[in-house]
């Protein structure tokens, strides 16, 4: 039986003189406690703190990295358990789901899934059996009996994994009913919301109506027209913040944020609310959004983070199947310099302002990115995101934003992710990529070694706590560990 055993020099640099410096400085990282900012793990798993249901239910279908790896060999969704929004026939048999994806593990040779994959199996379930067709039965059995275990449970992986804060990613429309239970349970000041509006400023998508209805009951405030509808959002906001949220969180299509005067705005909203707002309005709505977004960060405090540059659901026919987030989103070229002027003329050098830019393509790093952080005080860099949170992409990053931007225009490292056992693994990858970065400056004597260490340890710890502080709003609300 193929053992499965890590490396502890994994990731780092090869040659002796600089792999033996990333060792001391990934050493000094190691154990600090993470900050998860920027997460998508629903609230639901820690407020209800049951079991895992199965190793396919928890390692498989609903990561979208695993999937789409499977999917572009031949493996249909339907053969992985993905549900069909039609309430279809899929494969319901976990075992099943486990020894396809178990089948196919050579496909992960190579990339980040992979690495996260077996962090998982080796140090946090404790198991030394490496995936394949001989052996699915054999590691479906062990990961079964271990996550039967009470120390497997949700809450108990926040201390096992050392997760200090850890956000969730929830709707403007989110009655936050989750966070509430936590609150009361204790851990309201450990796991947090993030206001995430973008349903409602696109004002074409499927529901929109429905969801400003759905605004409007939440918030007691009369959305009939556009003033009641940014006052109810304000609302909405302020109840986030009072519930722990430290961030926003907007994913447009482009990094357009142009304002429109307040009498356009009021004529595209309600052209939307009679479901006849052409598609140029509703782009210009929703790059005017973004920037009363930025206006009421400035106002509440809370950080905006945008990650924009994906076209979502590519295939048509796969979303219209199976819905969103079912691996088919595709990174786009984005522009940024021009898109974000408006915003950054207004509010970039506002001292209550924070905005925190992803981007999913790697060519404007060094061209606008970098430059734009290192010299708007209220911009930082967020780690290297989605197809790019991979060894050689987060090299990438530091190689070509450090020179501009420094360290310490970035946010250091917060994690995207559902899938939560993977968030350890993520955090270890990028302490090592930073620790191999950093010894090379220290061994071409650009860096003095202590200096290497503390640097780490700020990109790994100290750079999330600044860069994501608490709301002015939600300032009376209990502080968070640290």
């Amino acid at each position: 039986m193929a053992q499965l055993r890590l490396h502890p020099d994994r990731a780092l640099p090869a040659g002796d003189d600089i792999r033996a410096v990333a060792r001391r400085i990934y050493q000094s990282t190691r154990g600090l406690p993470l900050l998860c900012m920027h997460g998508h793990v629903d609230a639901v798993v820690f407020a209800e703190d049951q079991r895992f249901s199965d190793p396919a239910q928890l390692l498989v279908v609903p990561d979208h990295y695993v999937t789409r790896m499977l999917v572009s060999q031949g493996v249909p969704l339907a053969d992985l358990g993905v549900p069909r929004i039609d309430g279809g026939e899929v494969e319901a048999d976990p075992r099943q789901i486990w020894r396809r994806f178990c089948a196919h593990w050579h496909l992960f040779r190579g990339t980040p899934s992979r690495y996260w994959l077996e962090h998982e199996i080796v140090e946090v379930l404790k198991i030394d059996v490496a995936p394949g067709p001989d052996t699915a039965d054999t590691l479906y059995d062990l990961i079964e009996a271990r996550l039967a275990e009470p120390a497997f449970r949700p809450r108990a992986l926040l201390d096992a994994f050392n997760i200090e804060l850890i956000s969730t990613t929830d709707p403007a429309t989110s009655a936050l009913a989750d966070h509430a239970r936590l609150r009361a349970d204790g851990l309201g000041a450990r796991v947090v919301p993030t206001f995430r509006p973008d349903a409602l400023t696109h004002v074409k998508s499927a529901g929109w109506t429905q969801r400003v209805r759905q605004l409007q009951e939440l918030s007691g405030v009369d959305t009939g027209d556009y003033d009641g509808f940014i006052a109810a959002l304000r609302s909405r906001r302020e109840a986030f913040a009072q519930a722990g949220a430290r961030a926003t969180d907007h994913g447009h299509l482009t990094a357009a944020a142009e304002p429109l005067s307040d009498a356009e705005a009021k004529r595209i909203y309600a052209a939307a609310c009679r479901g006849d707002a052409s598609d140029d309005e509703a782009a210009a709505f929703a790059g005017h959004m973004l920037f009363e977004m930025a206006r009421m960060s400035r106002d509440d405090g809370l950080v905006m983070q945008i990650h924009p540059g994906v076209l979502r659901d590519h295939d048509t026919a796969i979303h219209h199947a199976f819905g969103s987030d079912r691996g088919f989103d595709i990174p786009i070229a984005t522009e940024f310099t021009r898109a974000l002027r408006p915003m950054l003329n207004t509010f970039g050098r506002d001292p209550n302002f924070r905005l925190i830019l992803f981007t999913v393509d790697e060519t404007v790093y060094s061209r606008e990115l970098a430059p734009l952080a290192g010299v708007y005080p209220a911009v930082r860099l967020g780690a290297p995101w989605w197809f790019l949170d991979s060894p050689d992409g987060m090299r990438r990053f530091r190689e070509l934003v450090t020179e501009t931007a420094g360290f310490y225009n970035t946010s250091g490292f917060v994690d995207d992710t559902r899938a939560f056992l993977s968030i350890p693994a993520r955090h270890d990858l990028a302490r090592r990529i930073d620790a191999g970065y950093l010894a090379r400056l220290v061994i071409e004597h650009r860096l003095a070694e202590d200096e290497a260490i503390e640097t780490a340890i700020d990109l790994a710890y100290r750079l999330p706590q600044q860069a994501y502080r608490p709301s002015t709003a939600g300032s009376h609300a209990s502080p968070t560990a640290g």
